[in-house]
């Protein structure tokens, strides 16, 4: 018995550090893309928008590939180096390449930024995220506490990339291209998997066809869930995009408004990395469908506060409230794939309803937004945005289906009743 736990616990620890790599460059690339492209490409809010749409857009291309191929590839790294590799480039690409395309044309830098970063981030989170979620199946760790990286890259990533922004503004990509070659590294020499276990993570036979990934479409319950991702998750991500530059509105220079979202940002991702540790336990209780519907309406609450805040100090309460958001997501979200789906396209439908679906929305809703700030103002398009999430979460208390929970791993099957072991089992051949 020790020996086993001694094992997955060595089994464990690579996987935090794969986190911290890729989250690293998603917190430095979020948190400072539409900053760096306003001061030092010198583009508008709509032109900014567009890049996002087109990061957005273009993902919907590989996502359901992705969904589909790893869900094939079980434990196989080939597509997940992939992505690593190619991230290696951030750097080059921010120094030597956006710059001469957008003298070329506006359009033309969208497409090929939105193509190139869509491949790394938006597709590829679900890779990297569903891979982590199985090893934890495989390997017997909750995937919160390997999530934990994540949260801590976040804190770091806007503690160190505010101030070196400041210092020279293409640091921070070059930052990225580096985290890339270390997470490429643990990615080829600590990540671990307990192959004596890997049938709880999937079929290993490889045996998923088209008639099983098909089935999906038919389900209900995988709409109602897209629906949610569209109006809940995503809004969360186009309020997000340019909200540096509405917060600086409310200071006097642009680098003191810099400088406190640094503070902020740190200050939101150090509640999200204490509150992964308790996260599981909490959903365990709750259920990931309340976990889920929870996050959408504090999404709801935070969206219109910030839009009616009269000072920056309201605006950053309001923010902080994202540290508790993302925990309430990701392990809702992990969960209750695994309980509401059958669990050998656990990957398709995590790629197709909490990203292909969700990316959708930001596609359309970046360049809207984007818009709408340059026309109304951040203040309206937030009470907009607010009102749209509070709808559509009310759309999904009453729509989506309870989880399994069994299935998601939210009770022990040694303490399983027998009523809930047939729900599993009917869960799992109806799906």
């Amino acid at each position: 018995m020790d020996t086993k736990q001694e094992s997955k616990n060595k089994h464990f620890w690579g996987f935090p550090f794969t986190h911290f790599s890729y989250f690293f460059i998603w917190a430095t690339i979020y948190g400072y893309l539409t900053l760096w492209m306003e001061q030092v490409g010198h583009l508008n809010g709509a032109q900014s928008g567009l890049v996002f749409s087109m990061m957005a857009g273009i993902s919907l291309i590989f996502q359901p590939f992705f969904g589909v191929i790893s869900d094939k590839l079980l434990f196989k790294k080939n597509l997940i180096l992939t992505i690593a590799a190619v991230a290696i480039l951030i750097g080059p690409y921010f120094q030597w390449v956006f710059i001469p395309l957008l003298h070329i044309n506006s359009f033309l830098v969208a497409l090929v930024t939105g193509t190139f970063l869509s491949f790394i981030l938006n597709g590829g989170v679900s890779v990297i995220e569903q891979y982590v979620q199985r090893a934890s199946l495989a390997n017997g760790f909750e995937y919160s506490h390997s999530r934990l990286g994540g949260s801590l890259a976040g804190i770091v990533a806007s503690l160190v990339a505010g101030r070196i922004f400041l210092w020279k503004p293409n640091s921070i990509f070059w930052m990225c291209t580096i985290a890339a070659i270390i997470l490429v590294c643990l990615l080829l020499f600590s990540d671990k998997i307990n192959l004596d276990n890997a049938s709880a993570a999937g079929d290993t036979s490889n045996s998923l066809d088209l008639k099983t990934v098909g089935a999906v479409f038919k389900n209900m319950n995988f709409w109602v869930l897209s629906i949610f991702y569209m109006g809940a998750s995503a809004i969360f991500d186009v309020f997000d995009q340019q909200f540096i530059i509405f917060f600086k509105t409310f200071f006097h220079t642009a680098a003191q408004g810099t400088l406190v979202y640094s503070y902020m940002t740190s200050g939101q991702t150090i509640i999200e990395f204490f509150l992964m540790f308790p996260m599981p336990w909490i959903i365990n209780k709750i259920g990931s469908r309340n976990g889920l519907i929870a996050y959408g309406f504090l999404t709801c609450i935070r969206i219109l506060g910030s839009a009616l805040s009269p000072s920056w100090g309201w605006v950053v309460f309001f923010r902080l409230i994202a540290g508790l958001e993302m925990p309430l997501l990701l392990t809702s979200i992990m969960k209750y794939i695994a309980g509401a789906f059958d669990i050998r396209i656990y990957a398709t439908v995590y790629a197709l309803a909490s990203n292909f679906a969700k990316q959708i929305s930001v596609f359309i809703f970046s360049t809207v937004a984007g818009n709408l700030y340059d026309k109304i103002g951040y203040q309206h398009t937030y009470v907009a945005m607010g009102i749209f999430v509070f709808l559509v979460t009310l759309f999904a208390a009453f729509t989506l289906k309870k989880e399994d929970p069994v299935q998601a791993g939210e009770t022990d099957k040694t303490q399983a009743s027998p009523d809930n072991n047939m729900s599993t089992n009917s869960s799992t051949s109806t799906n």
